[in-house]
Protein backbone atom coordinates (compact mmCIF):
# COMPACT_ATOMS: atom_id res chain seq x y z
CA UNK A 1 0.00 0.00 0.00
CA UNK A 2 1.12 3.11 -1.13
CA UNK A 3 2.34 5.59 2.18
CA UNK A 4 2.83 9.17 -0.17
CA UNK A 5 2.04 11.62 1.68
CA UNK A 6 -0.91 14.25 0.29
CA UNK A 7 0.59 17.01 -1.51
CA UNK A 8 -0.94 20.01 0.56
CA UNK A 9 -0.15 20.46 3.81
CA UNK A 10 -1.70 19.61 7.08
CA UNK A 11 -2.57 22.55 8.48
CA UNK A 12 -4.33 23.80 4.82
CA UNK A 13 -5.96 20.63 4.97
CA UNK A 14 -7.25 21.30 8.54
CA UNK A 15 -8.53 24.23 7.85
CA UNK A 16 -10.35 23.12 4.46
CA UNK A 17 -12.63 20.40 6.69
CA UNK A 18 -13.57 23.70 9.18
CA UNK A 19 -14.63 25.66 6.20
CA UNK A 20 -16.27 22.95 5.08
CA UNK A 21 -17.80 22.70 8.44
CA UNK A 22 -18.93 25.85 8.52
CA UNK A 23 -20.32 25.63 4.75
CA UNK A 24 -22.31 22.72 5.65
CA UNK A 25 -24.32 24.42 8.73
CA UNK A 26 -26.52 26.20 6.15
CA UNK A 27 -28.14 23.00 4.81
CA UNK A 28 -28.10 21.31 8.41
CA UNK A 29 -30.83 24.13 9.10
CA UNK A 30 -32.66 22.96 6.52
CA UNK A 31 -33.78 20.29 8.92
CA UNK A 32 -35.58 22.75 11.53
CA UNK A 33 -37.44 23.85 7.92
CA UNK A 34 -40.65 21.45 9.14
CA UNK A 35 -40.53 22.97 12.52
CA UNK A 36 -40.29 26.49 10.96
CA UNK A 37 -43.07 25.89 8.13
CA UNK A 38 -45.43 24.39 10.45
CA UNK A 39 -45.18 27.37 12.85
CA UNK A 40 -46.39 29.66 9.94
CA UNK A 41 -49.26 27.50 9.17
CA UNK A 42 -47.59 24.94 6.59
CA UNK A 43 -47.11 20.84 6.67
CA UNK A 44 -44.66 18.31 5.95
CA UNK A 45 -45.79 18.33 2.28
CA UNK A 46 -45.08 21.81 2.29
CA UNK A 47 -41.62 21.20 3.93
CA UNK A 48 -41.14 18.65 1.42
CA UNK A 49 -41.43 20.84 -1.25
CA UNK A 50 -39.24 23.68 -0.49
CA UNK A 51 -36.49 20.72 0.32
CA UNK A 52 -36.81 18.92 -2.82
CA UNK A 53 -36.56 22.63 -5.03
CA UNK A 54 -33.23 22.32 -4.31
CA UNK A 55 -33.05 18.92 -6.54
CA UNK A 56 -33.94 21.14 -9.32
CA UNK A 57 -30.88 23.30 -8.78
CA UNK A 58 -28.59 20.48 -7.80
CA UNK A 59 -28.86 18.91 -11.42
CA UNK A 60 -27.35 21.97 -12.49
CA UNK A 61 -24.89 22.33 -10.42
CA UNK A 62 -23.38 18.97 -10.91
CA UNK A 63 -23.44 19.61 -14.50
CA UNK A 64 -21.60 23.25 -14.39
CA UNK A 65 -19.52 22.45 -11.69
CA UNK A 66 -17.13 20.72 -13.69
CA UNK A 67 -16.60 23.18 -16.24
CA UNK A 68 -16.68 25.76 -13.20
CA UNK A 69 -13.52 23.70 -11.85
CA UNK A 70 -11.47 23.84 -14.79
CA UNK A 71 -12.85 27.61 -15.64
CA UNK A 72 -12.09 28.79 -11.75
CA UNK A 73 -10.50 26.42 -10.18
CA UNK A 74 -12.61 24.02 -7.95
CA UNK A 75 -12.01 26.03 -4.54
CA UNK A 76 -13.01 29.87 -5.97
CA UNK A 77 -16.03 27.86 -7.57
CA UNK A 78 -16.81 26.31 -4.02
CA UNK A 79 -16.21 30.03 -2.33
CA UNK A 80 -18.35 31.98 -5.29
CA UNK A 81 -21.19 29.83 -5.38
CA UNK A 82 -21.15 29.58 -1.52
CA UNK A 83 -22.40 33.00 -1.58
CA UNK A 84 -25.52 31.36 -2.11
CA UNK A 85 -26.13 29.35 1.14
CA UNK A 86 -25.52 32.43 2.80
CA UNK A 87 -28.34 34.22 0.97
CA UNK A 88 -30.40 30.77 1.12
CA UNK A 89 -30.13 30.54 4.72
CA UNK A 90 -31.08 34.34 5.12
CA UNK A 91 -33.97 34.30 2.63
CA UNK A 92 -35.36 31.46 4.89
CA UNK A 93 -35.33 33.54 8.25
CA UNK A 94 -36.47 36.64 6.70
CA UNK A 95 -39.39 34.94 3.93
CA UNK A 96 -42.71 35.64 5.87
CA UNK A 97 -45.49 32.74 6.05
CA UNK A 98 -45.05 29.95 2.87
CA UNK A 99 -45.24 30.71 -0.63
CA UNK A 100 -43.30 30.88 -3.86
CA UNK A 101 -40.15 32.46 -2.13
CA UNK A 102 -39.48 30.09 0.01
CA UNK A 103 -38.96 28.04 -3.17
CA UNK A 104 -36.97 30.18 -5.01
CA UNK A 105 -34.76 30.24 -1.81
CA UNK A 106 -34.47 26.30 -1.95
CA UNK A 107 -33.30 26.40 -5.27
CA UNK A 108 -30.78 28.95 -4.21
CA UNK A 109 -29.99 26.22 -1.53
CA UNK A 110 -29.48 23.74 -4.26
CA UNK A 111 -27.15 25.39 -6.38
CA UNK A 112 -24.70 26.63 -3.94
CA UNK A 113 -24.33 22.99 -2.29
CA UNK A 114 -24.43 21.48 -5.08
CA UNK A 115 -21.65 22.86 -5.86
CA UNK A 116 -19.95 22.47 -3.13
CA UNK A 117 -20.71 19.01 -2.76
CA UNK A 118 -19.79 18.04 -5.44
CA UNK A 119 -16.11 19.77 -5.88
CA UNK A 120 -14.91 19.03 -2.18
CA UNK A 121 -14.56 15.42 -2.88
CA UNK A 122 -13.14 16.11 -6.40
CA UNK A 123 -10.42 18.31 -4.56
CA UNK A 124 -9.63 15.96 -2.52
CA UNK A 125 -9.24 13.01 -4.74
CA UNK A 126 -6.78 15.16 -6.68
CA UNK A 127 -4.93 15.43 -3.78
CA UNK A 128 -4.03 12.04 -2.39
CA UNK A 129 -3.26 8.89 -3.96
CA UNK A 130 -6.00 6.33 -4.76
CA UNK A 131 -5.10 4.20 -1.36
CA UNK A 132 -5.34 7.45 0.49
CA UNK A 133 -8.70 8.13 -0.60
CA UNK A 134 -11.24 6.73 1.57
CA UNK A 135 -9.37 8.03 4.50
CA UNK A 136 -9.37 11.55 3.29
CA UNK A 137 -12.87 11.21 1.99
CA UNK A 138 -13.93 10.03 6.07
CA UNK A 139 -12.17 13.34 7.22
CA UNK A 140 -13.95 15.52 4.87
CA UNK A 141 -17.30 13.74 5.26
CA UNK A 142 -17.21 13.77 8.47
CA UNK A 143 -16.47 17.45 9.03
CA UNK A 144 -19.72 17.64 6.25
CA UNK A 145 -21.91 15.48 8.45
CA UNK A 146 -20.69 17.46 11.56
CA UNK A 147 -21.51 20.71 10.13
CA UNK A 148 -24.90 19.11 9.26
CA UNK A 149 -25.55 17.83 12.50
CA UNK A 150 -24.90 21.11 14.20
CA UNK A 151 -27.66 23.08 12.18
CA UNK A 152 -30.20 21.60 13.90
CA UNK A 153 -28.64 21.64 17.37
CA UNK A 154 -28.12 25.74 16.62
CA UNK A 155 -32.18 25.51 16.76
CA UNK A 156 -32.60 23.87 19.65
CA UNK A 157 -29.98 25.99 21.98
CA UNK A 158 -31.60 29.08 20.06
CA UNK A 159 -35.07 27.64 21.31
CA UNK A 160 -33.38 26.65 25.16
CA UNK A 161 -32.53 30.65 25.14
CA UNK A 162 -36.06 32.21 24.87
CA UNK A 163 -35.23 33.42 20.84
CA UNK A 164 -37.20 32.09 17.79
CA UNK A 165 -36.14 28.90 15.74
CA UNK A 166 -34.89 31.77 12.72
CA UNK A 167 -32.00 32.58 14.87
CA UNK A 168 -30.55 29.12 13.64
CA UNK A 169 -31.13 30.54 9.95
CA UNK A 170 -29.00 33.70 10.71
CA UNK A 171 -25.77 31.85 12.28
CA UNK A 172 -25.74 29.48 9.36
CA UNK A 173 -25.56 32.02 7.09
CA UNK A 174 -22.86 34.17 9.26
CA UNK A 175 -20.77 30.70 9.24
CA UNK A 176 -21.01 29.90 5.52
CA UNK A 177 -20.02 33.54 5.39
CA UNK A 178 -16.98 32.71 6.94
CA UNK A 179 -16.78 29.11 5.15
CA UNK A 180 -16.71 31.21 1.64
CA UNK A 181 -13.89 33.67 3.00
CA UNK A 182 -11.87 30.63 4.00
CA UNK A 183 -11.74 28.94 0.14
CA UNK A 184 -11.44 31.95 -1.13
CA UNK A 185 -8.26 32.59 0.54
CA UNK A 186 -7.32 28.74 0.80
CA UNK A 187 -7.76 28.24 -3.47
CA UNK A 188 -4.67 29.32 -4.09
CA UNK A 189 -2.91 26.55 -1.96
CA UNK A 190 -5.32 24.04 -3.02
CA UNK A 191 -5.01 24.74 -6.59
CA UNK A 192 -1.31 24.94 -6.70
CA UNK A 193 -1.33 21.45 -4.83
CA UNK A 194 -3.00 19.41 -7.79
CA UNK A 195 -2.22 21.70 -10.51
CA UNK A 196 0.19 19.37 -12.37
CA UNK A 197 -2.15 16.28 -11.89
CA UNK A 198 -5.31 17.27 -11.65
CA UNK A 199 -7.23 15.52 -14.99
CA UNK A 200 -10.34 17.42 -16.80
CA UNK A 201 -13.62 17.63 -14.39
CA UNK A 202 -16.27 18.58 -16.82
CA UNK A 203 -19.02 15.08 -17.06
CA UNK A 204 -19.97 14.45 -21.02
CA UNK A 205 -22.26 11.47 -22.38
CA UNK A 206 -19.70 9.77 -23.43
CA UNK A 207 -17.81 9.58 -19.63
CA UNK A 208 -21.12 9.27 -17.99
CA UNK A 209 -21.86 5.79 -20.38
CA UNK A 210 -18.46 4.59 -19.34
CA UNK A 211 -18.59 5.21 -15.28
CA UNK A 212 -22.39 3.88 -15.64
CA UNK A 213 -21.20 0.68 -17.44
CA UNK A 214 -18.40 0.00 -15.11
CA UNK A 215 -18.98 -1.71 -11.62
CA UNK A 216 -18.90 2.26 -10.09
CA UNK A 217 -22.32 2.42 -11.28
CA UNK A 218 -23.29 -0.05 -7.59
CA UNK A 219 -22.01 2.67 -5.16
CA UNK A 220 -23.33 5.29 -7.06
CA UNK A 221 -26.72 3.68 -7.18
CA UNK A 222 -26.55 2.85 -3.15
CA UNK A 223 -25.23 6.34 -2.06
CA UNK A 224 -28.74 7.33 -3.67
CA UNK A 225 -30.74 5.11 -1.51
CA UNK A 226 -28.65 6.09 1.22
CA UNK A 227 -29.41 9.77 0.60
CA UNK A 228 -33.19 8.59 0.69
CA UNK A 229 -33.08 7.25 4.34
CA UNK A 230 -30.72 9.94 5.53
CA UNK A 231 -33.42 12.98 4.26
CA UNK A 232 -36.08 11.19 5.03
CA UNK A 233 -35.47 10.94 8.41
CA UNK A 234 -33.39 14.46 9.54
CA UNK A 235 -35.82 15.96 7.40
CA UNK A 236 -38.90 15.04 9.55
CA UNK A 237 -36.84 14.65 12.72
CA UNK A 238 -38.56 17.51 14.27
CA UNK A 239 -41.92 15.59 13.42
CA UNK A 240 -40.97 12.42 14.58
CA UNK A 241 -40.09 13.28 18.01
CA UNK A 242 -42.85 15.60 18.55
CA UNK A 243 -45.08 12.46 18.02
CA UNK A 244 -42.80 10.57 20.31
CA UNK A 245 -43.12 13.44 23.03
CA UNK A 246 -38.84 13.63 22.80
CA UNK A 247 -36.35 16.61 21.99
CA UNK A 248 -35.04 16.24 18.58
CA UNK A 249 -31.89 17.53 19.30
CA UNK A 250 -31.28 14.42 20.90
CA UNK A 251 -31.20 12.57 17.17
CA UNK A 252 -28.71 15.44 15.97
CA UNK A 253 -26.48 14.82 18.91
CA UNK A 254 -26.24 11.28 18.88
CA UNK A 255 -25.87 11.18 15.16
CA UNK A 256 -23.16 14.11 14.81
CA UNK A 257 -21.03 12.35 18.01
CA UNK A 258 -21.33 9.28 16.53
CA UNK A 259 -20.09 9.90 13.47
CA UNK A 260 -17.35 12.07 14.27
CA UNK A 261 -16.28 9.49 16.45
CA UNK A 262 -16.61 7.04 14.47
CA UNK A 263 -14.06 8.80 11.94
CA UNK A 264 -11.72 9.03 14.84
CA UNK A 265 -11.68 5.77 16.65
CA UNK A 266 -12.52 3.22 13.98
CA UNK A 267 -12.27 4.94 10.52
CA UNK A 268 -9.03 4.35 9.73
CA UNK A 269 -9.09 0.14 10.67
CA UNK A 270 -12.51 0.46 8.26
CA UNK A 271 -11.11 1.98 5.61
CA UNK A 272 -7.87 -0.48 5.39
CA UNK A 273 -10.08 -3.46 5.32
CA UNK A 274 -12.39 -5.03 2.05
CA UNK A 275 -14.51 -1.89 1.47
CA UNK A 276 -17.25 -4.27 -0.35
CA UNK A 277 -17.41 -6.21 3.28
CA UNK A 278 -16.89 -2.96 5.19
CA UNK A 279 -20.10 -2.16 3.33
CA UNK A 280 -22.03 -4.86 3.94
CA UNK A 281 -21.60 -4.36 7.56
CA UNK A 282 -22.14 -0.88 7.96
CA UNK A 283 -25.24 -1.28 5.78
CA UNK A 284 -26.30 -3.67 8.22
CA UNK A 285 -25.96 -1.35 10.96
CA UNK A 286 -28.09 1.18 8.93
CA UNK A 287 -30.41 -1.20 8.42
CA UNK A 288 -30.64 -1.78 12.20
CA UNK A 289 -30.83 1.37 13.18
CA UNK A 290 -34.15 2.17 10.74
CA UNK A 291 -35.61 -1.02 12.84
CA UNK A 292 -34.75 0.44 16.34
CA UNK A 293 -36.45 4.12 14.93
CA UNK A 294 -39.46 2.15 13.59
CA UNK A 295 -40.58 -0.87 16.06
CA UNK A 296 -38.11 -0.07 19.34
CA UNK A 297 -37.98 3.48 20.00
CA UNK A 298 -40.10 5.22 23.08
CA UNK A 299 -37.50 7.09 25.53
CA UNK A 300 -34.57 8.80 25.31
CA UNK A 301 -32.22 6.38 25.67
CA UNK A 302 -33.42 4.33 22.76
CA UNK A 303 -33.67 7.79 21.02
CA UNK A 304 -30.21 8.39 20.98
CA UNK A 305 -28.94 4.61 20.99
CA UNK A 306 -30.72 4.59 17.33
CA UNK A 307 -29.74 7.73 16.05
CA UNK A 308 -25.73 6.57 17.10
CA UNK A 309 -25.75 3.90 15.18
CA UNK A 310 -26.94 5.46 12.27
CA UNK A 311 -24.16 8.08 12.56
CA UNK A 312 -22.11 5.02 12.61
CA UNK A 313 -23.65 2.93 9.59
CA UNK A 314 -24.56 5.67 7.33
CA UNK A 315 -21.34 8.04 8.10
CA UNK A 316 -19.10 5.40 7.35
CA UNK A 317 -20.90 3.77 4.95
CA UNK A 318 -21.00 7.29 2.82
CA UNK A 319 -17.28 7.35 3.01
CA UNK A 320 -16.76 3.68 1.63
CA UNK A 321 -18.97 3.92 -1.01
CA UNK A 322 -17.15 7.31 -1.92
CA UNK A 323 -13.91 5.76 -2.47
CA UNK A 324 -15.57 2.69 -4.42
CA UNK A 325 -17.05 5.19 -6.74
CA UNK A 326 -13.48 6.94 -7.44
CA UNK A 327 -11.81 3.58 -7.37
CA UNK A 328 -13.67 1.57 -9.42
CA UNK A 329 -14.43 4.32 -12.15
CA UNK A 330 -12.78 3.51 -15.17
CA UNK A 331 -9.53 5.37 -15.96
CA UNK A 332 -9.53 8.85 -16.74
CA UNK A 333 -13.06 9.16 -15.48
CA UNK A 334 -12.10 9.40 -11.21
CA UNK A 335 -13.50 13.42 -11.34
CA UNK A 336 -16.69 12.33 -13.55
CA UNK A 337 -17.86 9.03 -11.25
CA UNK A 338 -17.54 11.65 -8.35
CA UNK A 339 -19.90 13.86 -10.09
CA UNK A 340 -22.10 11.21 -10.81
CA UNK A 341 -21.74 9.87 -7.54
CA UNK A 342 -23.03 13.45 -5.68
CA UNK A 343 -25.99 13.83 -8.49
CA UNK A 344 -27.17 10.40 -7.06
CA UNK A 345 -26.78 11.35 -3.51
CA UNK A 346 -28.84 14.77 -4.08
CA UNK A 347 -31.52 13.26 -6.30
CA UNK A 348 -31.94 11.01 -2.69
CA UNK A 349 -31.26 13.37 -0.33
CA UNK A 350 -33.64 16.12 -1.95
CA UNK A 351 -36.06 14.64 -3.90
CA UNK A 352 -37.09 11.83 -1.42
CA UNK A 353 -38.48 14.38 1.07
CA UNK A 354 -41.01 15.22 -1.38
CA UNK A 355 -42.14 11.76 -1.26
CA UNK A 356 -41.60 11.70 2.58
CA UNK A 357 -43.69 15.21 3.05
CA UNK A 358 -46.72 14.04 1.05
CA UNK A 359 -46.44 10.04 3.12
CA UNK A 360 -46.61 11.65 6.15
CA UNK A 361 -49.70 14.16 5.28
CA UNK A 362 -51.86 11.26 3.93
CA UNK A 363 -50.43 8.15 5.47
CA UNK A 364 -48.82 8.91 8.89
CA UNK A 365 -44.74 9.00 10.01
CA UNK A 366 -45.28 5.07 10.66
CA UNK A 367 -45.63 4.50 7.01
CA UNK A 368 -42.84 6.33 6.14
CA UNK A 369 -40.58 4.66 8.69
CA UNK A 370 -41.76 1.18 6.78
CA UNK A 371 -40.95 2.86 3.51
CA UNK A 372 -37.42 3.86 4.68
CA UNK A 373 -37.07 0.25 6.45
CA UNK A 374 -37.56 -0.58 2.88
CA UNK A 375 -34.97 1.77 1.23
CA UNK A 376 -32.69 0.81 3.82
CA UNK A 377 -33.36 -3.10 3.11
CA UNK A 378 -32.99 -2.70 -0.80
CA UNK A 379 -28.80 -0.78 -0.33
CA UNK A 380 -28.44 -3.80 2.37
CA UNK A 381 -28.74 -6.32 -0.43
CA UNK A 382 -27.00 -4.37 -3.09
CA UNK A 383 -23.85 -4.68 -1.33
CA UNK A 384 -24.48 -8.28 -0.23
CA UNK A 385 -25.35 -9.46 -3.43
CA UNK A 386 -22.06 -8.00 -4.88
CA UNK A 387 -20.05 -10.08 -2.09
CA UNK A 388 -21.91 -13.27 -3.02
CA UNK A 389 -21.38 -12.38 -6.51
CA UNK A 390 -17.30 -12.20 -6.08
CA UNK A 391 -17.40 -15.24 -3.92
CA UNK A 392 -19.76 -17.33 -7.26
CA UNK A 393 -16.77 -15.61 -9.41
CA UNK A 394 -13.75 -17.19 -7.35
CA UNK A 395 -14.96 -20.17 -7.04
CA UNK A 396 -15.52 -20.31 -10.94
CA UNK A 397 -11.94 -19.14 -11.69
CA UNK A 398 -10.66 -21.91 -9.06
CA UNK A 399 -12.61 -24.42 -10.90
CA UNK A 400 -11.23 -23.50 -14.03
CA UNK A 401 -7.57 -23.09 -12.92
Amino acid sequence: MSTATPSVSSKSFGLFCVASYLLSLSYGSTFLLSLLISARGGNEHDAGSVISAAMLSTFAAVIVSGHLSDLLGAARSIALFGVLLVAASLGFALTPGFGNLLLFFGLLLGLGWGVFYTLGPIIVASLVTPSQRAKYFALLSGSMLSGIGSGPLLGRAASALGYPVTTAFYLAALASLIGVLMFWRLSAQLENAHATSAPAARISWRTTSRVLSSSAVLPIIMVGLGGCIFGGLSSFQTSYAAARSLDYSLFFLGFMSAAISGRMLIAGFVVKRDPLIASCLLSALTLISIGLFSFVVDDAFSYLLAAAILGIGYGLTYSVINGLAANEAPAGTTSQALLLFSLSYFIGVFGFPLLAGKIIVEHGMTTLLYTVLGVALLNWLITAGRLLWRRFVSAQALERA
